[in-house]
């Protein structure tokens, strides 16, 4: 396979994955997470285990969407510097850094252990103050990540967009 073509695939490959992730996240911003910010506390917090529950034992395909976002897009960066001259190769460094930094970055440093922590609780031992103080630890910090993250990746995926255009 020539360097041209597979820079284009990996620039395809990282697009598309990159704005699957966008809307992956974009829709717990909008609608999953309003939705079961809707229940009780006990409710909430295990609707949201069982979510992550099925994200932590590795489902394949998103598995293949979330690391082959990141793979795709910092091989595809990497590429660029050959491939790509003037502002396509600075627009996809730079949605490369903007995913790295403002999105996955916020992943791991923050949601995930609020996850992580989360999985940690019996709730069914629980009772209602502790389910309320567990909820307040968790839901707020969650969703203000998981916004910020949300609008970087918008960006980043406006700019992969853009880069296709261009090239």
């Amino acid at each position: 396979m020539n360097t041209e073509l597979l820079f284009n695939s990996l620039l395809l490959f990282a697009t598309f994955t990159t704005l699957l992730v966008t809307g992956l996240l974009f829709t717990f911003a909008l609608l999953v997470m309003p939705g079961l910010g809707r229940l009780e506390d006990r409710a909430f917090l295990r609707g949201f285990q069982e979510i992550d529950r099925v994200i932590q034992k590795g489902h394949p395909i998103f598995v293949i969407v979330w690391l082959g976002s990141v793979v795709s897009l910092m091989a595809a960066a990497v590429m660029g510097f050959s491939q790509l001259d003037g502002i396509a190769r600075g627009l996809l460094v730079t949605a490369a850094a903007l995913y790295l930094v403002g999105v996955q970055l916020p992943t791991m440093r923050g949601n995930v252990p609020l996850n992580n922590h989360l999985q940690t609780l019996d709730l069914e031992t629980m009772d209602e103050a502790a389910l309320a103080k567990a909820r307040q630890a968790f839901e707020p910090a969650w969703n203000r990540l998981n916004v910020f993250r949300t609008m970087i990746c918008v960006v980043a995926a406006v700019l992969l967009v853009i880069v296709g255009i261009l090239t």
